[in-house]
């Protein structure tokens, strides 16, 4: 059944497939549908997509999309298909599905020719996959992890990454002066090594180790994610760019890497190029807070008040209980020193969230710019007792006589 209403919908995605629009394209556009429930809009959007060009990215997208809808046979179909193109791209999606269907000896053999593809998942990624959950304790599945899938350099930087996550730095330090010992100057300890660094508050440290794996080449995903990262902490949002711009252009199917670079962007006031990402972005996430705030943001930041506060009415419309987007707008009121409609919002804010010092002083200004001054005062006050070091300076000028 839902084969057939996949092909029913064929026709209807057809048209709003643009002709040239590339495999990679096509996939973000497939997550982002998935990700809001629609999964047979997906099937039709790829469809249309692979009536284009047949491309085995675009089948296993597509089989991941049938999975979602239930339908495993057309996910196998797909995934085999997908396996013709390019070898080894379906093997993990078939695994998981037969694991899924309760077939474990199934499960396990593509299983196996995904660990032996340059597909290849962690083991992190395996164990953890709620998709396993229903053979982990067949015997086939406790015989298959008595054999050593991954090296030992890859297990132990698999360590270094759990500690790090678990906030445990002396353990996360003493495993790698013990691959560093075995292991010296391979790119996997050299990452292990930036972790590190950059989990104990060195991110220059993780930059300069990250930054010569990754030179002269198109660049590991996870180095180069690790290294934006780096280069975001240490204050370097220009590197960073030009780090999401790498894993940008070889196409890893992640948006959010264009909010990311956005972010960037503003920082180094580039706001042309940060909304060009943030409208990419809200063109697959169109109701997605943190884009619509960006957005708000670098409108504002390039002197679009107007334009602002419309991205922040949106997220409002979105997000009534969230007090941060009250205040978002209410700053654009100010920036257009539209006092009254500023004084509602950071009341809205403060409504929902009223230990908010910044609020409280915020709306006390905006109060002294309309005239009333002891209403203000009464603001300025709660803006110190909740902390506002700030506060001090508008009691002394105003509210002291």
């Amino acid at each position: 059944m839902i084969k057939k209403t996949a092909f029913l919908v064929f026709s209807l995605y057809l048209t709003l497939y643009v002709g040239g629009q590339s495999s990679y394209d096509a996939i973000l556009k497939s997550r982002a549908l998935t990700s809001a429930g629609e999964e047979i809009k997906a099937i039709g959007m790829l469809t249309a997509a692979i009536s284009e060009k047949e491309d085995g990215l675009l089948y296993a997208e597509r089989a991941d999309a049938c999975l979602l809808a239930g339908d495993y046979s057309g996910a196998i179909n797909d995934f085999n298909k997908a396996n013709t193109l390019i070898t080894g791209a379906g093997e993990y999606g078939l695994a998981r599905i037969y694991a899924l269907k309760g077939e474990a000896a199934s499960s396990l053999l593509h299983l196996e020719r995904n660990l032996l593809s340059g597909f290849r998942r962690s083991g992190k990624e395996v164990l953890l996959d709620p998709a396993f959950a229903g053979i982990e304790n067949t015997p086939e599945w406790r015989q298959f992890w008595k054999r050593d899938w991954y090296t030992e350099l890859e297990t132990g930087v698999s360590e270094i990454e759990y500690y790090v996550s678990s906030g445990k730095k002396p353990e996360a330090a003493e495993k790698l002066r013990e691959l560093q010992a075995i292991y010296k100057g391979k790119d996997e300890v050299e990452y292990a090594s930036a972790l590190v660094s950059l989990s104990t508050g060195k991110p220059g440290e993780a930059v300069t180790i990250l930054s010569a794996i990754t030179n002269g080449s198109a660049g590991n995903e996870k180095h180069l994610r690790l290294l934006a990262k780096a280069q975001t902490d240490a204050s370097n949002p220009a590197g960073a760019s030009a780090t999401y711009t790498r894993l940008l252009n070889q196409e890893v199917p992640d948006a959010e890497l264009f909010l990311l670079r956005a972010e960037c962007y503003r920082k180094t006031g580039e706001t042309g190029r940060a909304m060009a990402d943030i409208e990419k972005y809200l063109s697959l996430y169109p109701l997605h807070k943190t884009a619509l705030r960006l957005a708000g943001q670098v409108s504002s930041a390039a002197g679009n008040n107007i334009k602002a506060l419309s991205y922040f009415s949106k997220n409002i419309g979105n997000n009534p209980g969230d007090p941060d987007c009250f205040i978002d707008r209410a700053n654009s009121y100010m920036a257009l020193k539209s006092w009254e409609p500023a004084i509602n919002d950071y009341s809205m804010s403060l409504d929902l969230n009223p230990s908010n010092p910044e609020a409280w002083l915020s709306k006390g200004i905006a109060l002294i710019h309309s005239g009333k001054t002891e209403d203000a005062c009464h603001d300025f006050r709660f803006a110190l007792n909740y902390g506002s070091r700030r506060a001090t300076d508008y009691i002394s000028r105003y509210c002291i006589k």
